[in-house]
């Protein structure tokens, strides 16, 4: 059974996904930290990040994989590196490339196709990566509340979140190929004021609701 969550950035995709997975004893999959090692990848070649087929190109010298909750190109373990600011500031240039797109998300069919399923999390799993996914959710929230949380991860102001934020939701909702929009027959979540077993204990119903 795959279980589709997306949403766009600070709205709890990553807290949510890993409680649910956990809770139900499913793998769970970040296809977000794709795009991140992609982007790593073009940084460490010295490839723009406007060059999408030329990404595409390095990406095939490269094993992109999650393994226990990690990100590796091939045996590296690059995790913490991906999160870094030099990455977060090209991934969403780099995700909007349509050659880039296709790689990662053949990547990530495989992976559900070796696991059987599983809590696949991103911003465009209901709407093209398994449009057939009989659980799919919009996770939500206001973007006071999303840069907040993005600042609390990282210790730092919530002030200095909320531009790159609506940036973030700019490029990611104004991208030609799969941009971030809630997918047909998706539930939408909106977490503004809810808590984080709140919104797992929603999700744990959906799914138990799609085995009836």
């Amino acid at each position: 059974m795959i279980v589709a969550i997306d949403g766009p950035a600070g709205s709890g995709k990553s807290s949510v996904s890993r409680a649910v997975a956990e809770r139900l004893r499913l793998p769970h999959l970040d296809t977000g930290s794709h795009y991140r090692a992609a982007t790593l990848v073009a940084l460490r070649a010295g490839i723009d990040p406007a060059d999408g087929p030329g990404i595409a190109s390095a990406l095939d010298d490269v094993a992109i994989h999650s393994a226990g909750g990690r990100t590796l190109l091939g045996s590296d373990d690059v995790e913490d590196e991906i999160r870094g600011p030099a990455v977060t500031a090209a991934v969403s240039e780099v995700s909007a490339h349509p050659e880039v797109r296709a790689k990662l998300v053949a990547i990530q069919r495989r992976w559900a196709a070796i696991h059987d399923g599983g809590i696949v999390e991103g911003r465009d799993i209901g709407s093209v990566v398994f449009p057939d996914a009989p659980v799919k959710v919009y996770l939500t929230a206001d973007e006071s509340v999303r840069a907040s949380r993005r600042a609390r991860e990282r210790g730092e102001d919530p002030s200095s979140h909320r531009a790159a934020i609506r940036r973030r939701d700019s490029l990611d909702g104004g991208r030609a190929v799969a941009p971030l929009t809630v997918a047909d027959g998706a539930v939408v979540l909106d977490t503004t004021d809810m808590n984080l077993d709140e919104v797992v204990d929603e999700v744990v119903r959906l799914v138990a609701a799609a085995h009836d």
